[in-house]
């Protein structure tokens, strides 16, 4: 059977999809990819429905093998280096792994989270109708924990598609976007300052919320609320003033006052943000945060008609010798012999 052997990995890596939704009045986390966008968009480039199962890469490098057959592969996500041997690959490509043969991933750059969909998909147990790891919980399949070196994941034999690319809408650079509450009203004008605050992602910060450094919000009445519900994007402020953005492995439930709400949109954004880098919040109300929704939506359907032929655009050196383009050209620095005749 063909396999795709995991040489090496780094940490923060697993097995997602799109989540497991309907449990979480019982406490199961969703969980699923950190930036639906590129998970969409890995899957697109091997013909798998939009929100399969993937590997999801952390920020550092990884190297994988196939064996027993050739795989079809797709990459999506933060910008990385990447190559089969010697062979140089774009960003946001298909392309096929030949049994034998090696690819090489090398650290996210301007991004955090990297996606390598597998053609046909994972094979896997799902559990809650999901195969997205949730290591706290002990969920997940074919490995219900970050993969690790050494992993084999069970993969169909490559087809005879074309390798494809997908050229996303460029992100524009703008604040990470949010609706107001459930609790601003705990935080008075420090409200205020959490809009107008610089902030980073601190390097403490993994799938289950992201720290931020920045301006410290004070509470108007204590840190301490009865616990209530908490969705993805729930901006929590605990007792040390610096807010907490809850993510895809976050509890169902939480006892701190939540300033505000990422929108659904911009979640990859701010999840793609690498520590040290600076960003700012804005506001918006519940309708225009209902309108970027759909939006969103809409993006996700439309990325099929996104796709091209890979060799369209590539600058084939070998071909431009052979075409002469520059016609017959003369050196300045040849011999004198060559310019007899020619009027100075």
């Amino acid at each position: 059977m063909t396999k795709l052997h995991i040489d090496q990995i780094g940490p923060a890596s697993s097995v997602q999809d799109e989540g497991r939704h309907g449990a979480q009045r019982y406490g199961l986390t969703p969980s699923g990819a950190m930036d639906v966008v590129s998970l969409a968009a890995a899957n697109t480039l091997v013909g798998n429905a939009a929100l399969s199962a993937v590997i999801e890469l952390g920020p550092l490098g990884a190297r994988f093998t196939a064996r027993g057959g050739a795989v079809r592969l797709g990459l999506s996500g933060a910008p990385r280096s990447a190559a089969i041997g010697p062979r140089a690959l774009q960003p946001n490509q298909s392309f096929t792994l030949a049994d034998g043969e090696t690819l090489t991933l090398g650290v996210a750059r301007g991004g955090v989270f990297s996606y390598l969909a597998i053609e046909g998909g994972i094979s896997g147990e799902p559990m809650f109708g999901s195969l997205s790891v949730n290591a706290r919980s002990g969920l997940g399949s074919p490995y219900p924990r970050p993969l690790q070196n050494g992993d084999v994941i069970e993969a169909q034999p490559a087809s005879a598609a074309a390798d494809l690319r997908i050229d996303l809408p460029p992100s524009r650079e703008r604040p990470i976007r949010v609706v107001l509450g459930p609790q601003n009203d705990e935080f008075g004008a420090e409200v205020e300052t959490f809009l107008g605050g610089e902030w980073r992602v601190s390097a403490t910060s993994d799938r289950m919320g992201y720290r931020l450094e920045g301006p410290t919000i004070r509470h108007s009445h204590g840190h301490n609320i009865v616990s209530d519900g908490t969705v993805d994007g729930s901006i929590q402020i605990p007792g040390s003033g610096q807010p907490l953005a809850l993510m895809r492995d976050r509890g169902t439930s939480g006892g701190y006052p939540k300033i505000a709400t990422i929108i659904t949109a911009d979640i990859g954004r701010l999840a793609q943000t690498p520590p040290g880098v600076a960003f700012r919040f804005q506001a918006i109300s519940v309708t225009e945060a209902q309108a970027e929704y759909r939006a969103f939506a809409a993006l996700l359907r439309s990325l099929p008609g996104w796709l091209q032929d890979a060799r369209h655009g590539e600058l084939d050196v070998e071909a431009l010798f052979k075409a002469n383009v520059a016609g017959t050209a003369t050196n300045a620095l040849d011999a004198d012999e060559q310019l007899t005749g020619m009027t100075p």
